[in-house]
């Protein structure tokens, strides 16, 4: 059903107030909404599959906090973790069980880690992943994928996706390029091109390190052979392979995309849902690599809320509320699927060239022709047309990212009649940038 949005006169009221306060009036880059032109919506509050903005208009939400919101927003069983251990103090700085309880979970899912360690953000967890991976294997160099985002550390920022490619930035000021030269950058499923990487400079190749879905140039899924072609050619040079599952990890299926397409890496980054909407990250894996880090060895890496009891008890009440959904990957494709033929069918019926990439319960519809593979094909979306489709969208009561380059995510809130709603929406939509003659 469809409502009559108010004026955001208040959002206005704060994003000016913002403006004076924070860098672009944000803290985050893409929530300035830079891509798709206009001022944020200041969110008051969530619900389930909703938002609501500051001046009362109600959103179905798609972003979901950029993937940490499985379940949907102020689960009851996530909140009431959160205000149980909030009553036992919000931070100790010592070890607690909360710690030990979300490990063994995570640990259990993913058999691939076998010793973990628990931080509190994705760019902390690569980071630190990487400066792992360098000292066991005394090695400088990394091969990432264009587009590829990991997180804001210097030697990361090189052919970034996420709210670098969102604004445009080739890398970032401020990196030297001393730093950026230990990276090298390969087209995402294009294993041919890090095979010659590595017949170039194999002796220096510390590690590769992937996220095994695409989630920050849009949704792109990877090819089964790109995988397991990189795990050959890991193993073949003495070099780790990394799965960034930051956005993946528990998102795709229980174990991840590792889970997903069978596929073991050396060492894993997590992020987002594992905390159930509160910062939090993690990296892990093989025991024999993992035993260099501090204390066990000379890796070093601490951080003042690392497990974090709020945070230990919001992911733990996020992953028993899973477990406990009844086919809960199972309902979770079927509403992604739901979505995709919708935007499928609604794309052609207005005649827009639209491809729309899912993986489960993430996708992204890209305003082009052609297949997106990689960070290039998705380049060639049209992103006037995406910002027109946004502001619509939202004006029908649709929040989604505001981005072409980032996925939407279905959470378990979600249900037909809300999938149905926001298809109904996109129809409109589309059409209406059809009849745009300008």
């Amino acid at each position: 059903m469809e409502q009559e949005l108010m004026p955001a006169e208040i959002s206005h009221r704060f994003f000016e107030t913002a403006s004076r306060l924070f860098p672009g009036g944000v803290n985050s880059p893409v929530r300035a909404w830079r891509s798709v032109g206009g001022e944020p919506r200041f969110i008051a509050r969530g619900a389930g599959a909703q938002v609501f903005d500051a001046d009362g208009n109600a959103y179905l939400d798609y972003l979901g906090s950029w993937g940490p919101l499985i379940l949907g927003h102020a689960h009851p069983r996530v909140v009431t973790a959160i205000q149980d251990a909030a009553t036992r103090g919000t931070s100790y700085g010592a070890p607690c069980e909360l710690e030990l309880e979300l490990g063994k979970r995570i640990t259990r899912a993913l058999p691939s880690l076998e010793l973990l360690r628990l931080v509190s953000s994705g760019t902390e967890a690569t980071m630190s992943a990487i400066r792992l991976a360098r000292a066991f294997t005394r090695r400088d160099k990394i091969i990432k994928f264009d587009g590829g985002y990991h997180g804001h550390a210097d030697f990361l920022l090189a052919k970034a996706g996420s709210g670098v490619a969102t604004l445009a930035l080739p890398d970032s000021a401020g990196v030297p390029e001393s730093i950026t030269a230990t990276t090298l950058s390969a087209p995402y499923n294009d294993l041919d091109a890090v095979v010659k990487l590595f017949e170039a400079h194999s002796a220096e190749i510390a590690a590769v390190i992937v996220e095994p879905i695409a989630g920050n140039v849009g949704v792109v899924p990877s090819q089964k052979s790109f995988l397991t072609g990189l795990w050959s050619l890991t193993r073949a040079h003495n070099a780790l392979l990394i799965f960034d599952e930051v956005i993946t990890g528990f998102r795709v299926a229980w174990g991840g995309a590792q889970t997903l397409y069978q596929i073991k890496p050396d060492l894993t980054c997590l992020g987002k849902i594992i905390g159930g909407g509160l910062p939090v990250g993690a990296y892990g894996g093989r025991r024999d690599v993992m035993q260099m880090v501090a204390p066990l060895g000379p890796v070093y890496q601490a951080g003042t809320l690392s497990g974090n009891p709020l945070a230990m008890a919001a992911g733990i009440a996020t992953l028993d509320a899973i477990a406990a959904t009844q086919n809960a990957y199972a309902q979770l494709e079927a509403r992604g699927a739901q979505l995709e033929r919708g935007l499928n069918d609604a794309a052609r019926a207005a005649k827009i060239p639209v491809v729309v990439n899912r993986v489960g319960s993430m996708l992204t519809a890209f305003f082009t022709p052609s297949p997106v593979t990689d960070y290039a094909s998705a380049k060639t979306a049209d992103t006037r047309r995406y910002a027109r489709f946004f502001h619509t969208m939202l004006e029908l009561g649709i929040y989604l990212a505001p981005s072409q380059f980032e996925a939407a995510f279905v959470s378990l809130a979600h249900t037909e009649a809300d999938i149905a709603r926001t298809v109904a929406a996109a129809g409109k939509a589309l059409q209406a940038i059809a009849d745009d003659k300008s």
